[in-house]
């Protein structure tokens, strides 16, 4: 008989969604299911992200030169008017996706990395 003790299996590793308190949102999807609230947190960023445009903002934002670029960088890569650009900012940014600042007369916006980390580890095994 062996004298080797066996641990059982660490828990989950809450994540923290973006845009919320300190406090952890959420385990990974595969280690256990969902609450209802939990649920409806993470399907606002999810739905924030599924727009191409809001994608591709977001990607425009991240590749900029620092990790941070102007309001008046990211209008010119689209064929769409200033305010249509400012709505899908807005939405990326209430779902805790970035984070922005007033310079003057421009805006600054910049990826919140804590935010993309928790949403990886939704999707981790």
């Amino acid at each position: 008989m062996s004298n080797q003790v066996v641990l059982p299996p660490p828990p989950p590793v809450p994540v923290r969604l973006p845009g919320q308190d300190q406090r952890a949102c959420c385990t990974p999807l595969t280690r256990a299911p969902l609450a209802e609230g939990e649920a409806a947190e993470v399907a606002q960023v999810l739905k924030a992200l599924a727009d191409p445009v809001r994608l591709r903002l977001l990607s425009l934002i991240g590749a900029h030169d620092g990790g941070e670029a102007c309001v008046c960088d990211l209008t010119v890569a689209f064929d769409l008017t200033g305010p249509t650009i400012s709505h899908h900012l807005k939405v990326l940014r209430e779902a805790g996706l970035i984070s922005s600042e007033r310079r003057g007369t421009w805006v600054y916006y910049r990826i919140v990395p804590a935010a993309l980390a928790s949403l990886a580890g939704l999707f981790t095994p």
